[in-house]
């Protein structure tokens, strides 16, 4: 098989393997997740917003934030490709970094800033705030900053 013919069939260049990833890929899905995450956890109509989200809204966001990360990793790059991408479990890493990222930035956040006392519990929304009603509430919380958060860190690990 010719070295043309390698690349048609495969889509890649001779030679080429998967992709490897580094903890510098990671460390700028950090920064954009990080700093797209921030507004959205301390800003009240998110708590209010995700207070009033049912379970079936929360994992619909949750799929969201899922195919906006995928298209933003391997649709809207050009250059990347999803199948020479290293993987865990058949999934890629880069993308099991920036769903970690995408919700573990806004969560770390949420915590960091004592938003779900503030918004949920010292005379905040939740009439009763059971800590089961706070702990779910918050997951919420979670999924909408996760959005943005997902739309911050796919653009930084594209861009760099």
């Amino acid at each position: 098989m010719t070295d043309r013919e390698t690349f048609v069939l495969t889509g890649q260049q001779p030679g080429m393997g998967r992709r490897r990833y580094r903890v510098a890929d990671t460390a700028q899905q950090l920064v954009g997740g990080f700093l797209l995450a921030g507004p959205f956890v301390v800003t009240e109509e998110v708590w209010v917003l995700a207070e009033n989200m049912s379970w079936y809204h929360a994992v619909l966001v949750v799929g969201i934030v899922f195919a906006i990360g995928y298209g933003a990793l391997y649709k809207a790059d050009a250059d990347r490709d999803v199948d020479t991408e290293a993987e865990v479990a058949g999934i890629p890493v880069r993308f099991v970094s920036l769903m970690c990222v995408a919700f573990g930035s806004v969560a770390i956040l949420a915590v960091a800033f004592t938003a779900p006392d503030t918004f949920l519990v010292n005379g905040g929304i939740l009439l009763d705030p059971t800590p089961m009603a706070v702990t779910l509430t918050t997951l919420k919380a979670i999924t909408v900053g996760a959005i943005f958060s997902v739309v911050g860190a796919a653009t930084a690990d594209s861009v760099f």
